[in-house]
């Protein structure tokens, strides 16, 4: 249930009746002072302020609205008015109870599912023959955890892993593998790039130093670039065997990517020329220099002319900005989607600007089409240096998530349990992947942060670990009643303070959703949790459940069951997997 939004449709129309502008929207807001009401509405001096009225008066007109029209009976015992002309509202304890029992015997825990866009996510996109590194992890799991919870609130999401797998290196590349094939044999691909990091440097080494390779690479390009079939065939082995190694890491990392999700450059190579084609027919680019430019006014190169943004070289190339706009095109018509979701780090937020302007003023795709751009900051060491390994090289990301495995299986053989091997590699693997993900995805995705193995491996604080072992403190309390939550039955009752704010709590559930959808911010999730774990640890101390009589047994253990499914959903839709036991 979305509290705010369903406080906000009946006050906008009980201050349009009051005199207000109809599209005068009121900013209802958690109050978090149980004794100054639930929550507040506040705008009430603005709309006040416009009609030249007293913000009490005016107030008073739009509670004595509400009474009279009877909108929020059932809903807040009471409304008053504070201070300048605020609004406090009262939630109705009868109300609160309802809904959370509605929401536990609900298989979307009370979340509408009722948006309905179709939202292409761009996210993840490594470059063939390149292994996956540290750089690649936000941008992954960031995009995966908005997709998740885009989807959960009732979207059609279309993945779209743009990887990078057209350009001139790939000339170098096939040359380099026939070249060692040749050498080594004809079925020695695999051998070849079993160290896929290595054969690309090898590659551009050779390239570099031998004329004559340099020259087969070019021509190669050449060839792929026309279809030749022998080209192609070694392009698709360097491909598939570099996504093959991505899927991996992703399938390890619990990312929802797949192969069918594989939406790379060369996908919009055969609508390249049509691109530039009508850009030109259109008057918007010019040639200069022998290549074909788009100036853009909205751009200013340092004489403060308009910026040139070239989409085919003079060599006939065409460059990552024809492919985006090309890719646009694609997402809009032929995936029919309603808008574009980007992750990629903030380097490339001119090149979106770019590319999308000129996809608008070509009419590839309507000038209100919706593109956004999310960008993300960097990992960076506890030294406040981008995150490097000790010799200084980039951080492989399949040697990352293998040392969080060697970490926190040393946590855990550091804890009494009575798991099985079979159940504690499994907290183990839960509890390493968890950490690393969950320590990115609690901070905000704008802003650099540092990777600390031991904050993150922490069971204080908000890290993944105490979040999964909150969920399974709140499970254990059926093992100890020796009942199973499906089978509880009976009516919850809300009559503790305590009660009340933990059914609030569980019914904002929505609204933070709505609220990480649109503004693609998985930390407002994160923290949402949280601060869940919290409200249920102050309810569980000050509120027995296990030594209650029946009645007030059974309604806790209904909030508990609740907390439980909430916060493993709500991990869930982070990529963050839990267990029954720790």
């Amino acid at each position: 249930m979305n509290i705010q939004a369903l406080l906000s449709t009946h006050f906008q129309t009980a201050m349009h009746n009051a005199g207000a502008d109809a599209h005068t929207d009121p900013v209802i807001k958690q109050s978090g002072k149980p004794q100054f009401g639930d929550y507040q509405a506040n705008g009430i001096m603005g709309a006040a302020k416009k009609l030249g009225l007293n913000p009490r008066e005016f107030a008073q007109k739009v509670v004595d609205d509400l009474t009279q029209t009877k909108a929020l009976q059932g809903v807040a015992e009471k409304l008053e008015i504070a201070g300048p002309g605020f609004i406090n509202i009262f939630l109705d304890n009868a109300f609160l109870a309802k809904s959370v029992q509605t929401a536990r015997t609900d298989s979307h825990l009370g979340v509408s599912h009722s948006q309905n866009d179709t939202i292409v996510v761009d996210y993840s996109s490594p470059n063939v023959a390149k292994e996956m590194h540290v750089g690649h992890l936000r941008g992954t799991i960031i995009g995966d955890s908005v997709v998740r919870t885009l989807e959960f609130l009732g979207n059609t999401i279309i993945r779209a892993n743009h990887i990078g797998d057209w350009g001139t290196q790939f000339g170098m590349l096939i040359a380099y593998l026939e070249k060692f094939e040749a050498e080594n044999g004809d079925n020695a691909s695999d051998m070849a790039l079993a160290d896929i990091e290595n054969f690309y440097r090898n590659a551009k080494a050779l390239y570099d130093a031998d004329p004559d390779f340099a020259e087969t690479s070019r021509q190669y390009v050449v060839r792929l670039q026309s279809g030749d079939e022998a080209m192609l065939a070694k392009w698709r082995v360097l491909v598939d065997l570099t996504m093959t190694q991505c899927q991996a890491l992703y399938d390890r990392l619990g990312v929802t990517l797949s192969p069918k999700d594989t939406m790379g450059e060369s996908l919009y190579n055969p609508m390249l020329k049509g691109v530039v084609e009508s850009l030109k027919e259109q008057g918007l680019a010019v040639e200069d220099d022998g290549a074909t430019v788009v100036y853009m006014d909205e751009f200013k190169n340092k004489e403060g002319e308009p910026l040139g943004v070239i989409v085919q070289k003079n060599d006939g190339g065409y460059l990552y900005t024809t492919t985006d706009i090309a890719a646009a095109q694609y997402r809009k018509h032929t995936l029919g989607a309603d808008r574009v979701i980007l992750f990629t780090d903030a380097r490339q937020a001119q090149h979106s600007k770019q590319a999308w302007g000129i996809a608008k003023m070509g009419g590839f795709v309507p000038a209100d089409f919706d593109m956004v751009h999310h960008t993300f900051g960097m990992m960076m060491g506890k030294d406040g240096k981008p995150f490097k390994t000790r010799s200084g090289d980039t951080v492989k990301l399949a040697d990352l998530l293998d040392e969080a495995v060697e970490r926190a299986t040393a946590l855990m053989s550091e804890r009494q349990s009575e798991l099985s091997a079979d159940e504690k590699q499994a907290v183990i693997n839960a509890v390493a992947i968890g950490a690393v993900k969950y320590a990115d995805l609690s901070k905000n995705r704008n802003t650099d942060y540092v990777f600390d193995w031991d904050a993150m491996l922490s069971f204080e604080g908000n890290t993944a670990p105490y979040m999964q072992y909150a969920y399974t403190r709140v499970r254990s309390i059926f093992a100890k009643a020796g009942v199973a939550s499906d089978e509880l039955t009976g009516d919850i009752i809300i009559r503790d303070d305590k009660e009340r704010t933990l059914a609030i709590k569980l019914l904002q559930f929505e609204e933070c959703l709505i609220t990480t959808a649109k503004d693609a911010l998985p930390n407002t999730l994160a923290l949402y949790l949280y601060e869940l774990a919290g409200v249920f640890s102050a309810f569980y101390e000050h509120c027995p459940i296990l030594s209650a009589e029946d009645e007030v047994k059974n309604s806790r253990l209904q909030l508990a069951d609740l907390t439980a499914k909430t916060l493993k959903q709500g991990l869930e839709l982070l990529g963050i997997k839990t267990v029954e036991r720790m």
